[in-house]
């Protein structure tokens, strides 16, 4: 079985730079961070200013474990627990939420619930009870690890 690794410091660094990330966005954009809208945006640009700052928010979240390879002289370990169809399938179910959702879990959970937005309340409501039943039925009842 798969164990998930306890990190608070890294998590609380964490959750502050998106957290800073997203507030400056807003504040010098006027736009909302959700990682899935900036994306597509870059894939297909309204103009040459919206394709300027969704590649420097793109390149600076690609550029994360480059940095932690400059401070710690080494790449972040990830680990993938599951087989390459099934995280197709996975995608897939994610872009479908996205879409159907209006939105990501960087969009609605950050963003949106930091606004008090009802429909991002309900839409991150939503997300966490299904990757709870998720995470349970993949982890217990398939026994998946």
């Amino acid at each position: 079985m798969m164990e998930t690794a306890f990190t608070p410091w890294a998590s609380l660094a964490g959750g502050v730079m998106i957290g800073a990330a997203a507030t400056l966005l807003m504040l010098f954009m006027g736009r909302v961070m959700g990682a899935t809208g900036i994306l597509a945006g870059l894939v297909v640009p309204a103009s040459r200013n919206e394709f300027t700052w969704r590649a420097a928010v793109v390149a600076g979240m690609v550029s994360g474990p480059v940095l932690v390879m400059f401070l710690t002289g080494q790449m972040p370990a990830v680990q993938v627990p599951v087989s390459t169809p099934m995280l197709v399938i996975g995608a897939f179910i994610v872009g479908l939420g996205v879409t159907y959702g209006a939105g990501c879990t960087s969009g609605h959970g950050v963003c949106g619930m930091a606004r008090l937005s009802p429909r991002s309340i309900i839409a991150t409501i939503t997300f966490m009870a299904c990757t709870l039943v998720t995470v349970y039925i993949v982890r217990h009842v398939l026994g998946v690890s």
